[in-house]
């Protein structure tokens, strides 16, 4: 009861290795983008790039977004519970 040479077992280990490493390098291709932080552009910079000629030719306008609240108002709902061990 032979399960195969070792020939025949040494070929299928380098076809999945070989498949192993194509997947490996498709994905990374694919997360590629995650591994640096976004480019975030103010208001007057989108005016002038292809955000702002976007906009102007959908009939929107590019704004700054508001200035957030000196006081920010209480979230509703539940109070979060304590952590058992805070440190």
């Amino acid at each position: 009861m032979a399960t195969g040479t070792p020939h025949h077992r040494t070929g299928l280990a380098l076809v999945s290795a070989a498949i192993a490493l194509i997947c490996m390098g498709a994905l990374t291709v694919l997360v590629r983008d995650r591994w640096n932080p976004p480019e975030i552009k103010s208001a007057e910079a989108a005016r002038h790039s292809t955000t702002g000629q976007v906009a102007r030719a959908a009939g929107a306008r590019v704004m700054p977004t508001d200035p957030s609240l000196a006081v920010e108002p209480k979230p509703e709902g539940p109070k979060r519970a304590q952590p058992a061990n805070p440190f």
